[in-house]
């Protein structure tokens, strides 16, 4: 009964043993392939892959032409700076554009709005200028005259094809487009003395360019 009772001891104690070297062994091999997938999945690349996300959607950052994904502009204007002229043959006018709408601007020219694109990329330019001044022939224009914008991108032929009058707090005008749109805007009515209740609205599609 005693040498039964040793072998079965025995017995148990070696059992043990083989079930603990197997318990380390599966230990180990989890450890290894949790190493080994951790270096080839780097922690941080769902962070990266976020900021990815996030500046492509920013990227609207009317840069580029979409059509041609030519960067038309390298260098952004800074505000009060000359960026090229606005020539409407129908009226026989040339008109310099500033950078910038505030009344600095506006006292020396059309001014563009800044947060908008800038003429010639794929979006809507907007540009404004005082009724009693630089648009005050704007009234004369009809559907298909052109407006032609020479920036240091080029030439850019646009063809009015929308004449339409809103309210002056109508957000409309500054609707982001899918193509390049040029969208002037002026105080209406034009003989109006004081501050104008409307906006006379030209709106123009990009036809051409040199």
């Amino acid at each position: 009964m005693h040498r039964k009772r040793s072998f079965i001891n025995k017995y148990k104690g070696t059992h043990m043993l083989s079930l603990g070297f197997l318990v380390l062994g599966i230990s180990c091999i989890i450890w290894a392939l949790f190493q080994i997938y951790s270096h080839s999945v780097p922690v941080s690349a769902p962070a990266i892959l976020k900021k990815e996300q996030y500046e492509t959607i920013a990227l609207p950052t009317v840069t580029e032409d979409i059509i041609t994904n030519e960067i038309l502009y390298p260098i952004r204007p800074t505000i009060g700076e000359n960026i090229g002229n606005l020539t409407i043959p129908a009226i026989n006018q040339v008109i310099p554009i500033f950078h910038g709408t505030d009344e600095d601007e506006l006292k020396k020219g059309i001014g563009h709005f800044s947060g908008s694109v800038l003429p010639g990329e794929s979006d809507n330019s907007v540009l404004s200028g005082h009724r009693d001044t630089v648009f005050r022939e704007l009234g004369q224009l009809q559907i298909k005259d052109q407006l032609i914008v020479n920036t240091s991108a080029g030439i850019f032929t646009y063809e009015i094809k929308d004449i339409k009058i809103v309210g002056s707090d109508d957000k409309t005008i500054i609707t982001p487009t899918n193509h390049s749109v040029l969208t002037v805007t002026t105080c209406y009515p034009f003989d109006y003395i004081g501050y104008a209740p409307d906006r006379y609205i030209l709106i123009a599609d990009l036809v051409a360019r040199e």
